[in-house]
């Protein structure tokens, strides 16, 4: 349904607001709060019979177009416009648009709201999602607020102010939208600092019933929904019991939307942290001893999704100060994840043979790059070295000297495509959405700036390569590119590969927490 033009009434004005009923009432107050300038806390928006709360149901107020809405509440300081105004794609021209797209556009920090832009930057590193969004024809309210602010982010150039989506987030998940209590003398401040690996989790739980899409991108109608497709894996968690051996084991599946890197004393890898959250011990009651008892539980992925999550466990508990610390230690993480060493025996016989073989290929397809490369450059030397005057000879470089004679790139992926079709497990092709390798890219990090759990800067990076799929138009992505984007709320530049090494952690600065790795193709 198109919003409505409305217009409310306040301190003797009369302003035009745009109204989405299909939206809560806490995305109209925002609006009304970039008129009038009284913050929603503040606010008393009057209907027929009471005040507009943020639950009423738009279906009892019936509200209509022309419609005028009396506003109650002290206006504070307006929203500042952004320093530059917003231009969109469709005004500009060419060498415009040709310099806007060179970088992706960022999110205005809306007090306290980096968790929230770091964590929807990094989820553009899966394409599928916003295909999903943009097909199905029924989604949620948080869903359709992501949908529109991607479609947004995609049109314009400046920094984006999210303000739709905010509203739409905190409503949906409350404790978003909690105050910051710690201000001088008791004193409220404005909105709290929130943690990033909640809100990753959350908007993944809100996006559970996105329908999810073939290998086409149609929507599915009646089958599985996205993220179980694309994001959930599954653990097989078996629990033994140490004390009493003949004790038969309990085995269960469990869903995950994520695995975790636990960080101790001694961790200074990312896979050996992941290895020991997936080895742990636990007391609990012993059926056969009749008392507590020591269980070892051992976990191992049984279905490894296209898109895997890591969370690095950088906050914990301490009792002595009675809130949650951030674990400082460096930890190193790959840019490249093999998670054949924690998936169960049946699904690394599986993706053994394709793995093995993709790995080769990979080693492969990096020498031709190399040959080519030389090829270039021997090209250009001959070229640039022949003499301006017309009559003087030239002495030809020898074709020998020319190293390797290849053939197009495309007849080698097509030949490895066909291979490797052929060495993959059938169960795995048919299952669309989880990895059929098992290896794994790293295209997307969420790092915490500070020393403190409920404080400090997220920031969020996103390798280049993700926003230059391969298509037919344009110029080809350099696959020898490895640089990434770092998205600091607005601020968007370009972060050299050589640097991710600086957020392994160690400090205050910057660390890693979390990692989105995607599955690598067979293509």
């Amino acid at each position: 349904m198109a919003p409505l033009q409305v217009h409310v009434k306040h301190a003797g004005k009369t302003l035009d607001v745009n109204l989405d009923t299909s939206l809560p009432p806490a995305v109209f107050k925002d609006a009304v709060y970039q008129v009038t300038g009284v913050p929603p806390e503040r606010m008393k928006v009057m209907i027929k019979g009471g005040v507009l709360k943020d639950d009423t149901d738009w279906k009892k107020v019936a509200p209509k177009a022309g419609q005028t809405f009396m506003v109650i509440g002290a206006a504070g300081e307006l929203p500042k416009p952004p320093e530059k105004p917003i231009v969109f794609l469709e005004d500009m021209d060419e060498s415009e648009i040709a310099e806007a797209l060179s970088l992706p556009v960022g999110l205005k920090n809306l007090g306290n709201t980096c968790y929230m832009n770091a964590t929807v930057q990094a989820m553009r590193a899966i394409p599928e999602l916003q295909t999903a969004l943009s097909t199905s024809p029924h989604l949620d309210v948080l869903p359709r607020a992501l949908r529109d602010l991607y479609s947004n982010m995609s049109r314009t150039t400046e920094g984006y102010i999210p303000n739709a989506f905010l509203t739409v987030l905190r409503q949906v998940v409350p404790q978003f939208g909690e105050i910051d209590r710690s201000g001088k003398n008791g004193m409220l401040g404005g909105y709290a600092q929130q943690d990033a690996e909640e809100c990753w989790t959350q908007l993944a739980n809100g996006l559970k019933e996105v329908p999810g899409i073939d290998a086409t991108g149609n929507t599915l109608t009646g089958g599985r929904r996205f993220v179980d497709q694309f994001m959930m894996a599954e653990m097989r968690r078996e629990l033994k019991c140490d004390e009493a051996p003949e004790e038969p084991s309990t085995v269960m599946i469990e869903k995950v939307l994520k695995i975790e890197c636990n960080i101790s004393a001694t961790t200074n890898y990312m896979h050996t942290g992941i290895k020991d959250a997936m080895n742990s011990q636990l007391e609990k009651n012993s059926p056969s001893l009749g008392r507590q008892a020591v269980y070892s539980q051992t976990s191992r992925l049984s279905r490894l999704p296209s898109y895997l999550t890591v969370h690095m466990v950088r906050f914990a508990w301490r009792r002595d100060i009675g809130k949650k610390a951030k674990i400082m230690r460096k930890v190193k993480f790959a840019s490249e994840f093999d998670a054949l060493e924690v998936v169960t025996d049946e699904l690394k016989s599986k993706l053994t043979p394709v793995s093995s073989r993709l790995k080769s290929i990979e080693k492969e397809r990096g020498e031709r790059r190399k040959v080519r490369k030389r090829t270039k450059v021997v090209q250009e030397a001959s070229s640039s070295s022949r003499p301006a005057e017309e009559n003087t000879d030239v002495e030809m470089t020898p074709a020998s000297e020319v190293p390797g004679d290849l053939e197009e790139e495309s007849v080698y992926r097509a030949r490895e495509l066909q291979e490797l079709e052929a060495l993959a497990d059938a169960d795995l092709k048919n299952d669309y959405g989880c990895s059929v390798t098992g290896l794994y890219d790293l295209v997307a990090i969420v790092t915490h700036k500070g020393a403190e759990a409920d404080a400090g800067h997220y920031i969020g990076f996103v390798k280049k390569s993700v926003f230059h799929a391969k298509s037919g138009d344009g110029p080809a992505f350099d696959e020898d590119d490895e640089d990434w984007y770092k998205f600091d709320d607005d601020k968007v530049s370009v972060f050299p590969k050589e640097k991710l090494g600086t957020i392994d952690g160690g400090g205050e600065d910057a660390s890693a927490y979390v990692l989105l790795y995607r599955s690598k193709p067979l293509a």
